[in-house]
């Protein structure tokens, strides 16, 4: 008896230290989105008044990191309510309808941030260095701030995990900026800033079509990659008593949840 009382008390400790993962991990979310936000507006705005294409393009990344962020905070949100008679499947597919809309949102961003980063390298408009050097250096600071906070949680989370990577990402943006930056203070190169603007919208444009197709490949019930339904098959039709099995369908619920259905006789 005393060792099963001691292994109830284990598992209580370890779904007590779960919960605190999972709050911790949730207000660093909250705290990541805040400043993301204002880093947003921040870009955007001294972008317009630096009349600086590539800051207003970074601000556009950060806009849908911010929204990535946003949806993982819903979707940690959401992972939590049971199943009902009206959603018999769950809600774990939420999140991934959350990232085909991040997606849409990134594409088109990445394109308007293209044509305008062409725009400004074939006409180059003058543009107020100092500005964009003092506000890359900020988005700096967050994004590097904003890993930190989507690290400690990276490890056993796949959607954190994509969060921090996106965020270093940023920084090394933020760098590129703070070179356009540099080369219009000193060497007056104008065209730098729609150079860079290009760049980041290559980046946004590449990023939505690389991860398009695998989340309409659940949307659509597609069959996870890697898994053989012939073999599942061969292994239940080796149990004895199974005479056939038909009706069989394989598909993912969410990025990392697998369900399998079949008739059996």
């Amino acid at each position: 008896m005393s060792n099963n009382h001691n292994e109830e008390n284990h598992h209580c400790e370890h779904c007590h230290h779960n919960h605190e993962m999972t709050s911790s991990a949730i207000r660093n979310l909250y705290i990541a989105f805040s400043i993301n936000m204002l880093l947003t507006f921040v870009e955007i705005t001294t972008g317009i008044l630096a009349d600086s294409i590539s800051l207003i393009g970074d601000g556009l990344h950060n806009t849908s990191d911010a929204f990535s962020i946003l949806i993982a905070i819903i979707a940690f949100k959401i992972g939590t309510k049971k199943a009902n008679e009206k959603y018999s499947f769950g809600f774990k597919r939420a999140e991934t309808i959350g990232g085909l809309v991040n997606l849409i949102l990134l594409f088109i961003s990445g394109v308007y941030l293209f044509f305008e980063g062409a725009s400004r390298i074939i006409t180059p408009e003058i543009i107020d260095g100092k500005i964009i050097i003092y506000v890359s250096i900020l988005a700096l600071i967050i994004d590097t701030a904003t890993a930190k906070l989507t690290h400690h949680h990276s490890h056993g989370n796949m959607n954190i995990k994509m969060l921090f990577i996106h965020n270093l990402a940023d920084a090394l943006g933020s760098v590129g900026v703070i070179i356009s930056g540099l080369c219009v203070v000193f060497f007056g190169w104008n065209f730098v800033d729609g150079l860079i603007a290009l760049l980041i919208a290559i980046y946004m444009i590449t990023q939505s079509i690389f991860n398009f197709s695998s989340i309409v490949n659940i949307l659509m019930n597609s069959t996870p990659e890697n898994i053989s339904t012939d073999e599942i098959k061969d292994k239940l039709l080796s149990i004895k008593g199974v005479c056939d099995i038909h009706h069989i369908h394989l598909w993912n619920i969410n990025e990392k949840d697998i369900s399998f259905e079949c008739h059996v006789i």
